[in-house]
């Protein structure tokens, strides 16, 4: 199961993306950057992954697609602190909380 609230500021996007990003669920996060990316150029997007608690090959894809479009993450946790470090490889930031 999946769930994606949007929050939407004038300064940035959050997508707060809880369960499990995994198929078939990969496609509703991709379906929903679609629907409200992009946002403008002065505008940060952020993907909040604290809710996560399986990401997949796919899923592992859509955040570095979504990454290199210009979304940072919000991670928590060894395990997805790990893997949001190895779609950054230390580029931009990865914001972090305990």
């Amino acid at each position: 199961m999946l769930r994606i609230t949007v929050r939407d500021n004038p300064e940035f996007m959050t997508f707060q993306v809880e369960g499990t990003l995994a198929e078939p669920f990969v496609q509703e996060l991709e379906r929903c950057w679609r629907a409200t990316h992009p946002v403008g150029p002065d505008r940060a997007v952020q993907i909040d992954l604290r809710g996560v608690t399986y990401v997949d090959d796919s899923g592992k894809k859509l955040l570095a697609a979504l990454h290199a479009q210009g979304a940072d993450f919000i991670a928590a946790g060894c395990c997805m602190k790990a893997i949001v470090a190895g779609i950054t490889s230390g580029s931009r930031s990865v914001e972090s909380h305990l």
